[in-house]
């Protein structure tokens, strides 16, 4: 999602690169109706392993790993600025297929806020200054998947 949301709204500022530690071989389905319902295209997005881009020099890299589900987060790349934006997977959200959509469009829609904010940003300030904004879209706190379906201030 992160992907398909920066190409959309960076368009042509941004080289964008999406991976997991453990690709599924395919674009998850709540992933999908997630973006069909924010109107972010999704076609030509597929499913890649970071390792894809190991020796790639890449200025940010932005991980979305969710510890809770026991997913991994990639090492820090070279001299590129990383930060975390902690985010729960919708995939490990429980409840009828709606009710994970619906998790998948609140989840996309943070992830959208963050990803405006890095649009919007100036990226030829100083590389601390950076880095600390960076970090600040990721300081909200993840509600747990529980307390997501009624927390109003998740979305």
């Amino acid at each position: 999602m992160a992907e398909a949301i920066l190409r959309h709204f960076g368009q042509d500022r941004f080289e964008v690169f999406s991976a997991g530690s453990h690709p599924a071989g395919f674009v998850h389905p709540l992933a999908v109706e997630a973006m069909r319902r924010l109107n972010v295209p999704m076609q030509g997005h597929v499913s890649k392993s970071w390792d894809e881009f190991a020796n790639r020099p890449m200025d940010v890299v932005i991980t979305v790993c969710d510890a809770a589900a026991g997913q991994s987060c990639p090492l820090p790349y070279g001299n590129s600025l990383t930060v975390h934006w902690p985010l729960p997977d919708p995939v490990f959200h429980p409840g009828t297929d709606e009710e994970r959509v619906e998790f998948a469009v609140r989840v996309a829609r943070r992830l959208l806020r963050k990803i405006q904010g890095l649009v919007e940003m100036d990226l030829s300030a100083d590389a601390a200054q950076v880095q600390s904004k960076l970090e600040s879209f990721g300081d909200q706190t993840s509600p747990s998947r529980s307390d997501a379906r009624e927390d109003p201030d998740f979305v």
